[in-house]
């Protein structure tokens, strides 16, 4: 770790930290899609009628339905705590890439396509906009 804050364009400790009002619209921005995807776990676990027909309609077995809903789940509660929410940010990067592609497979319109990619923007837009060492890796040009 100590080797990639070494290797930073802009040390983290020299970004400011973000503002009261760029930290509670990161929260905003990346927190409520977090908080669906949350809510798309908890569904998969309980799988009511609509979520197993969907899953299967995308060419997935009913069996897989639980193991997505763990995954997302996890993946979902990492974001949401600061220390852990960079990992949670590529687990659900991974996690709606595969949505991307189920969808592009059983040839959805192109709505239900970019939906994931949407989502995964809020997510890292918020994350980006709470986080100093995500500013730091990633700087704005001027």
């Amino acid at each position: 770790m100590q080797a990639v804050v070494q290797a930073l364009p802009v040390p983290a400790q020299e970004v400011p930290r973000a503002s009261r009002g760029a930290a509670i619209a990161g929260w905003i921005i990346g927190g409520l899609p977090a908080l669906m995807l949350v809510l798309d776990g908890v569904m998969k676990l309980v799988k009511p009628e609509p979520v197993i027909k969907a899953t299967v309609e995308l060419g997935y077995p009913e069996t897989t339905i639980i193991g997505m809903g763990i995954a997302v789940l996890v993946s979902a509660v990492l974001y949401l705590i600061p220390g852990t929410a960079v990992v949670g940010a590529i687990l659900l990067t991974g996690y709606l890439g595969g949505a991307v592609a189920s969808h592009v497979r059983a040839g959805h319109p192109p709505f239900n396509i970019a939906f994931p990619v949407i989502f995964g923007v809020f997510l890292w837009l918020g994350l980006y906009l709470r986080d100093r060492r995500l500013r730091a890796l990633v700087p704005w040009r001027r």
